[in-house]
């Protein structure tokens, strides 16, 4: 057996990476600098400073936000799309709606599609909605059209959708075998082998967010897996999905599009783990990384999964985990506008950075702010490896903040931390109080860099009454990607009534889609002993729209189907109805069950508090608005049953926990700080 286990996360600011030592139970953190040029770059700099033998690791697994990245920045590949002679404009048309934050904007612009008009090329091809053919398909037309678009366009990329594949794919998969046969250099994405979903704009929208993402995806995965062989890595590497679960490279290289926000569901994976071994019913975890804060909902020991994520303004059939993001991290720059602060979403980054990196950073950041107010110890950031320039940071503050609002500049910080807070606040209420849940009723899993320093604060404002801070916070995500296990999502729309349904007829259908899910995790050399298959059915009331994933067991009679979705219908919504039920979509979930890493519980040593504590320094308390005395700790020599008084700051090198004047901490047996308010 291999010694360790290691994961890998790309975060907007740093790149973290953890190994999980078999033999000692310890885990090992290190941190470098992202770099967005060359991704690998920063990964492999990491993985120096980790020091672990690679090739006495059995698995590697990443987190990248490479995808999601080239989607919002519009740094793909050129793509083009075949789809049905008379269809060009459906992916340009869309719903032809405006975005709900956009409503009232009377100048809004729809933003340039990924695809432009001359690099569409309708076929004449043609299936009815139940699958069969109305019109063959014209291969020279195909040909014709192809060599337009590579040949006389510059097409690096093409995308295939057509009309109601989702029943029948056999045109789309000629087409593909056309393609490739004579274009072997040009990357080929099919809808039929992403989703077999109806709704035919939204099928095509994520074909092209595929095709968009996979000629850079497979170079830098295949970059990265000739340099871990170079480093004598000859094991499984896996990367995350959107969904939770993990697949090998090779998978991954093929869809891409299911790795777009892998990097968040490592975290949302290890939260879950958390709340099932600590029996929290309710959690909520809070990511705050360098750019963004991730927020979401676990009840249970399980996370709320979609299957529909939208990327600027494209959606994407896909599942993934219900997280709220929002452009609000370490490194969000605030800015002044008529005379407002605001805060993020623009970040600075890992480069240039906040002004006391001293790369180059010019516009005040979250981080800066932290700074002057006192929470963070300038000598000793990430663990000595960067001085920090207060003095600069206090200069960018009163240049660009506090002279504008004729405060002094702690008042200036102490703002730029509340206008913070308060973009965290309506993130949280959309998923929590919107949804007809208290925030009291939950506990808050606070990890990122950033994340163990804001929760407390932002628990004093919605009555959270506890925050939870894991071991190795600042890289809790790259945590959670080892307790993942190898997933695979396989789905197929058929649409009929529950009621006028033989269920036989639909145990068919899970069958095969069981069967393709078998053969992927074959393909992924998991052992079948491993296997574990869970079928679930989209259903809604008749005439709805938007419908409520329901988890079944074996194939169980329609109504007891039924009695599921309408008690889910009831928590969700508040009701049910005598109405008929239709079911839309049939899903599977294969899993390969891997092993993980326990949480060890620590022995209780009962050491005072007094022996973590190295000093004290003067910061600002939210409880009291003042600077005053905080006392502070370092987190290694804090053992469980250790409990300390705010206003305090602990201290572990890449993370910082800060706990007010009114709350108090205690360490668990398994080594986490349990932050209450006092009394």
């Amino acid at each position: 057996m291999k010694r360790y286990r290691i994961a890998v996360d790309i975060g907007g600011t740093f790149v973290d990476a953890i190994a999980f030592d078999r033999v000692t139970g310890k885990v090992h953190l290190e941190k470098a600098s992202t770099t967005p040029a060359r991704p690998s770059v920063g990964v492999l700099d990491a993985l120096g400073k980790l020091g672990a033998d690679l090739a006495d690791a059995d698995v590697f697994v990443h987190g990248t936000t490479l995808g999601v990245n080239a989607i919002l920045e519009r740094k793909g590949a050129t793509t083009g799309i075949i789809t049905n002679e008379g269809f060009r404009d459906i992916f340009e048309i869309g719903r032809a709606d405006v975005p709900t934050t956009q409503i009232y904007d009377f100048q809004y612009k729809k933003p340039l599609p990924l695809v432009r008009r001359r690099h569409t090329a309708g076929v004449p091809a043609r299936v009815d909605v139940r699958g069969g053919e109305v019109v063959p398909l014209d291969e020279e037309a195909l040909i014709r059209g192809a060599r337009r678009l590579i040949e006389a366009e510059g097409v690096q990329s093409l995308a295939v959708c057509l009309l109601h594949s989702y029943k029948n794919p056999t045109h789309e998969r000629r087409i593909a075998q056309i393609l490739r046969q004579n274009y072997p250099e040009i990357t080929v994405s099919v809808s039929s082998d992403i989703t077999r979903e109806y709704r035919e704009y939204e099928r095509t929208s994520t074909t092209v967010l595929e095709a968009y993402i996979r000629p850079i995806f497979e170079a830098y995965v295949e970059e990265l897996e000739h340099a871990l062989k170079d480093r004598g890595f000859s094991n499984s590497f896996l990367i995350m999905r959107s969904s939770g679960g993990a697949m090998t490279a090779d998978t991954a290289k093929m869809t891409p599009i299911h790795t777009i926000l892998s990097g968040p569901a490592g975290g949302i994976v290890g939260a879950a783990y958390l709340a099932r071994t600590l029996t929290k019913d309710r959690l909520l975890s809070l990511d705050f990384g360098g750019t963004s804060l991730d927020a979401c909902v676990i009840e249970k020991g399980y996370p709320t999964v979609m299957h529909e994520a939208r990327l600027e303004h494209h959606p994407a059939l896909l599942p993934i985990f219900d997280i709220r993001c929002i452009g609000a991290g370490g490194g969000s720059i605030a800015w002044m506008e008529e005379g407002l602060l605001k805060v993020g979403p623009q970040s600075a980054g890992a480069d240039p950075g906040p002004i006391a990196y001293e790369r180059g950073g010019q516009e005040p950041t979250t981080t800066d702010s932290a700074l002057v107010l006192g929470f963070l110890d300038p000598h000793n950031f990430l663990k000595g490896s960067m001085v920090l320039n207060v003095e600069a940071s206090r200069r960018g503050i009163q240049e660009r903040i506090a002279a504008p609002l004729d405060i002094d500049v702690i008042q200036a910080a102490a703002g730029i931390f509340d206008v913070m807070i308060a973009k965290t606040v309506g993130a949280i209420r959309e998923i929590t109080v919107e949804r007809g849940n208290d925030p009291g009723e939950f506990s808050l899993l606070a990890f990122g860099g950033a994340g163990p320093m804001l929760a407390p604060l932002l628990a004093r404002e919605m009555g959270i009454p506890e925050v939870i801070v894991p071991r190795v916070p600042g890289a809790f995500s790259a945590w959670g990607m080892l307790m993942s296990d190898l997933a695979t999502d396989f789905a197929r729309t058929d649409v009929r009534v529950l009621e006028e349904t033989d269920v036989s007829q639909l145990e068919k259908l899970f069958l095969d889609l069981e069967d393709q899910a078998r053969e992927s995790l074959k393909r992924q050399n998991v052992p079948e002993s491993d296997w574990l298959l869970l079928r679930s059915l989209d259903l809604r009331y008749l005439g709805q729209e938007h419908a409520l994933e329901v988890s079944v067991e074996g194939m169980p009679p329609a109504e007891d189907i039924r009695r599921q979705f309408e008690d889910l219908h009831q928590s969700r919504y508040g009701h049910s109805t005598s109405d008929l039920v239709q079911i839309v979509t049939l899903r599977v979930r294969g899993i390969g069950v891997m092993d993980k890493p326990a949480l060890p519980m620590l022995p209780s040593e009962g050491s005072p508090a007094d022996n973590a504590r190295i000093g004290s320094r003067q910061a600002y308390c939210f409880a009291s608005r003042s600077l005053v005395p905080f006392d502070v700790y370092t987190r290694d020599l804090m053992t469980p049953g250790c409990e300390i008084e705010g206003p305090a700051i602990v201290d572990e090198g890449t993370s910082t926990t800060v706990l007010y004047s009114d709350q108090s901490l205690r360490v668990d047996q398994y080594g986490q700080l349990i932050i209450r308010r006092k009394g």
